[in-house]
């Protein structure tokens, strides 16, 4: 297996966790952010893998975004911020 392999199993390993969190955080919050993924989980072998498992999660149908905010992060240096919440069905039944 090449260098290039290993780093995109890791990469596929990190986001398939990432998106099971994001799904287990919208069960128990009604709204969220990447701030509260970045503290339930560890790190992303790239920053850019957080952006990433929140739009497959969108995309999955699992959640979907109801504003901005602040950061909270330092890292972020108070970034602009989407905030989350479980999708709900036109129906009004929570997915």
């Amino acid at each position: 297996m090449t260098q290039s392999m290993a780093l995109e199993d890791t990469h596929e390993a990190w986001t398939e966790d990432a998106i099971a969190t994001i799904i287990g955080i919208s069960l128990k919050h009604e709204q969220f952010t990447c701030d509260d993924v970045r503290r339930e989980m560890r790190p992303a072998p790239h920053s850019n893998l957080y952006g990433g498992a929140f739009a497959a999660a969108k995309t999955l149908g699992h959640i979907e975004p109801v504003g901005d905010q602040s950061s909270e992060s330092k890292s972020r240096r108070h970034g602009r911020l989407r905030t989350w919440r479980r999708a709900i069905v036109s129906k009004g039944v929570m997915k």
